[in-house]
């Protein structure tokens, strides 16, 4: 089995029913960027790519100028992740359209 992938990956992380709040993981070298297009932190004066690691940030998914949601972002940096990758995990609400939209805007960045 080949190990050389290079791609970001995002993929619902709860199972489904799981109650009010997902996990959306994203990762891959380009997770930090991806996800740096679509959230927005409060007063806009946070950039994605400037946070410490193992931290928790209140943001919002945003996709041409419409609010998906308000979410936690949980920030991880290779290797020291579950993947060994650069790795964000979105906190938002539970229902399924959320959640499909959320990847949907993920993949439309890179995803």
């Amino acid at each position: 089995m080949s190990t050389d992938n290079q791609d970001t990956i995002c993929a619902i992380a709860s199972p489904p029913g799981s109650g009010a709040i997902s996990i959306i993981r994203i990762s891959g070298a380009d997770a930090y960027e991806i996800c740096g297009r679509i959230v927005e932190f409060p007063g806009g004066k946070k950039t994605i790519t400037k946070l410490h690691p193992n931290t928790v940030h209140l943001a919002s998914v945003v996709s041409h100028d419409l609010l998906i949601d308000e979410v936690m972002i949980s920030l991880f940096r290779a290797p020291r992740s579950y993947t060994g990758e650069d790795l964000i995990e979105i906190s938002c609400h539970g229902a399924q359209y959320i959640q499909q939209k959320i990847l949907e805007v993920l993949v439309d960045h890179g995803a």
